[in-house]
C-alpha cells in the first residue's frame, strides 16, 4: 500500500517517503506544561498518534520526538508578557519545575487513558539551554540575528521566502498586528532570546554570551528537534493554529541554520475543535478535561472514537450530544465484537478496504465505517483477525473483555426478575428487564447462563 499525506507546505496530498528506508522521524509539538491538556488540545495528539500508529502498520521504524515547554512561552505571540510557566507558579504558589513537573504527569496520565503511545524521546526546553545558545551562534554568525533592548532577534527580512507555510504576505501585515514594533528592524521579526528585566525575578534564568535570560518559545523546538532527528528530518505535527507564527518561524531560523531546504519533508496540521462556534481554548473559559468527561460518565476511549469519527484536517464540533453518539456507538460496537467466535482466520477483503482508508491521508472516519461492515457483514470469516489487526491503529481496546461492575440496585432487581422467571411470571420478568435496561444494563437469557452487559 502507498501511504499518502497532506502537506501542507505544498498544499498538496502527496505519496510518502522517508529519507531513510524503513524509518521515519516524527517531531510533535508538545504541551506547554503550565495547566492541564483540555480535550481541544488533546486531539492533535491523538491525531499525532494515529499518524505514528499508521506508519507502523505501514512497517516503518518510527522513532518520534515530543518536547516539553517549560519555559520560554510567553503569553503573548508577540514576545511579550509574562512566562506562562512562571505566572502558574505565582499563582499556586509553587516552583516552576513542580508547575511543569505537575502538569507533565497529568498529560502522560491522559496519554495511558486515550491509548496515546508515549513517544520514543520526551525533550524538556529547560534541559537543552546549551543546545539552545548554540544555535543562535550559529544564526549569529550568518547574520540572521541582531540584538535588541530586550533580546537577541532573528532578522525575517534576510530569508527571501519567509512565510511560506502559511503563505503570509508580509507587506499586508500591519504594523503590531502580528507583533509589535518597539525596536525590532520588521514586523515578523521574533526573539531567540530574551532578557530578563530584573535579574533575580524570574525563577528560570540562564547566562549567556549576550546576557542573562531565556530562550524563545520558537528555538526551542529546533533545537530539540535537529538534536534528536538530524537537520533534515521526515514529518513535523501540530496543529493548525501553529502555521503562521510558530511553524513559519521555526522554518525560517533552522533552514537559515542548517542551510537544508526544505528542512522538514512533510508538514502535517490537525484541525481545532470546535465548541459553541468557537475554537476550544483555555482563554475562551469554554474547555474541558478528561477527568471533566469521566466525572460526566464517558470513557477516555469514547472521546478517542468521538476524534475518530472526523477526518483530522476537518474541523470538529464537540458537543455532549456528539459524545453521547460516540459512546453509544462504540459500546455497540463492542458488544457485538464479544459475540463474534473467532474461527482463527483473518479476513483480508475487509482489510485491503481498512487499508486504503488509513493510507489514503489517515482516512479514519472511512476506516471506522470498513470495521462497521465487517461486524455487521453475517458471511463474512475472519473477523476477529481483522478486526485485532485493524485496531493496532484504532487503539479501542476492541477485544478487551471489560470488566462490568454491577450496582447494588440492579443486582437486586436481576434477582427480583429470576424469581419472576422461575415462578413463570412472564409480565412482571419483562417489566423488570426494561427496568433494568433503563439503568443502562441488558440482560441475554439466549444460553444456559444469563448474560449481563452494559447498553
Amino acid at each position: 500500500m502507498v501511504l499518502k499525506l497532506y502537506n501542507t507546505l505544498t498544499r498538496k496530498k502527496e505519496i510518502f517517503k522517508s529519507i531513510k528506508k524503513g524509518q521515519v522521524g516524527i517531531y510533535t509539538c508538545g504541551p506547554t506544561v503550565y495547566w492541564y491538556q483540555h480535550i481541544g488540545n488533546l486531539r492533535s495528539y491523538i491525531f499525532a498518534d494515529i499518524l505514528k500508529k499508521v506508519l507502523i502498520y505501514n512497517k516503518y521504524n518510527v522513532k518520534q520526538v515530543m518536547n516539553v515547554t517549560d519555559v520560554g512561552h510567553l503569553s503573548s505571540d508577540s514576545d511579550v508578557g509574562e512566562d506562562k510557566i512562571e505566572m502558574a507558579a505565582k499563582k499556586e504558589h509553587k516552583t516552576a519545575k513542580e508547575i511543569s513537573d505537575f502538569y507533565l504527569k497529568i498529560f502522560k496520565q491522559d496519554f495511558k487513558k486515550l491509548n496515546i503511545s508515549e513517544p520514543e524521546i520526551w525533550c524538556k526546553a529547560t534541559e537543552h539551554i546549551k543546545e539552545q545558545i548554540e544555535l543562535i551562534k550559529k544564526l549569529e554568525k550568518k547574520g540572521f540575528s541582531y540584538k535588541t533592548s530586550d533580546g537577541i532577534y532573528f532578522d525575517t527580512r534576510r530569508v527571501k521566502d519567509y512565510g511560506k507555510l502559511a503563505k503570509l504576505k508580509i507587506e499586508n501585515l500591519k504594523a503590531g498586528a502580528r507583533v509589535k514594533i518597539w525596536d525590532k528592524k520588521n514586523k515578523t521579526d521574533f526573539a531567540l532570546w530574551k532578557f530578563s528585566e530584573k535579574l533575580g525575578e524570574r525563577q528560570q534564568e540562564w547566562k549567556s554570551p549576550w546576557g542573562v535570560g531565556f530562550p524563545g518559545w520558537h528555538l526551542e523546538c529546533s533545537a530539540m528537534s535537529s538534536k534528536y532527528l538530524g537537520e533534515k528530518f521526515d514529518i513535523h505535527t501540530g496543529g493548525e493554529d501553529h502555521i503562521p507564527v510558530h511553524h513559519t518561524n521555526e522554518i525560517a531560523q533552522s533552514e537559515s541554520a542548517f542551510g537544508k531546504k526544505p528542512w522538514v519533508n512533510y508538514w502535517v496540521h490537525g484541525a481545532f475543535l470546535i465548541f459553541e462556534g468557537k475554537k476550544m481554548s483555555k482563554s475562551s473559559g469554554k474547555i474541558a478535561t478528561i477527568e471533566d468527561l469521566e466525572k460526566k460518565g464517558y470513557s477516555a476511549l469514547d472521546y478517542r472514537y468521538f476524534i475518530l469519527t472526523a477526518h483530522y484536517k476537518s474541523q470538529l464540533n464537540f458537543s455532549l450530544k456528539n459524545l453521547d453518539n460516540a459512546k453509544n456507538s462504540l459500546r455497540r460496537l463492542k458488544n457485538i465484537i464479544s459475540e463474534i467466535k473467532d474461527d482463527k482466520k483473518i479476513n483480508k477483503k475487509y482489510l485491503v478496504d481498512f487499508e486504503k482508508a488509513i493510507n489514503n491521508d489517515l482516512d479514519m472516519p472511512n476506516a471506522l465505517a470498513v470495521l462497521w461492515r465487517l461486524v455487521r457483514d453475517k458471511t463474512a470469516s475472519g473477523k476477529i483477525g481483522a478486526i485485532k489487526k485493524m485496531d493496532e491503529v484504532f487503539c479501542l481496546d476492541l477485544l478487551k473483555k471489560e470488566k462490568i461492575v454491577i450496582p447494588v440496585e440492579v443486582k437486586k432487581l436481576i434477582d427480583e426478575r429470576e424469581d419472576a422467571r422461575n415462578k413463570k411470571d412472564w409480565a412482571k420478568a419483562d417489566f423488570l428487564r426494561q427496568k433494568i435496561r433503563k439503568l443502562g444494563f441488558k440482560i441475554d437469557d439466549g444460553s444456559e447462563e444469563v448474560k449481563i452487559s452494559k447498553i
